[in-house]
């Protein structure tokens, strides 16, 4: 029964080693065009982060600079399963095309970023 017990054990520690860690979709973004960027960009980049299986962390609220250069106006988080998911995103086509028209209405530094260990 004990061999049983640590073999399930060491099934679950097995499978938590393998799992990878979240990973995150960060944006630093600089409005230009506040109307074309609500009207025309959002809605279109929106359904590219969810269509990827993106999950909205923090979405342009409030930003507090503690140290360094400050954040950009807009800070943008998003939660994927994993990096591979986050460049998944960068590299489908519906991401691109809402790129290149968010381009227009806003400067964005956008990168991804591998979570903790779970």
């Amino acid at each position: 029964m004990l061999a049983g017990a640590a073999l399930g054990a060491a099934a679950i520690q097995t499978l938590h080693a393998q799992a990878k860690p979240l990973a995150f979709n960060v944006a630093e973004i600089t409005i230009k065009d506040q109307e074309g960027y609500s009207k025309e960009y959002l809605p279109v980049i929106t359904k590219a982060i969810l269509d990827a299986g993106g999950k909205f962390i923090a979405r342009g609220g409030k930003t507090i600079s503690y140290e360094g250069a400050p954040p950009s106006p807009r800070v943008v988080i998003v939660q994927f399963d994993n990096l591979e998911k986050v460049q998944a995103l960068y590299d489908s086509a519906a991401f691109k095309s809402a790129t290149a028209m968010g381009d227009k209405y806003a400067t964005q530094r956008i990168f991804g970023v591998e979570g903790v260990g779970q």
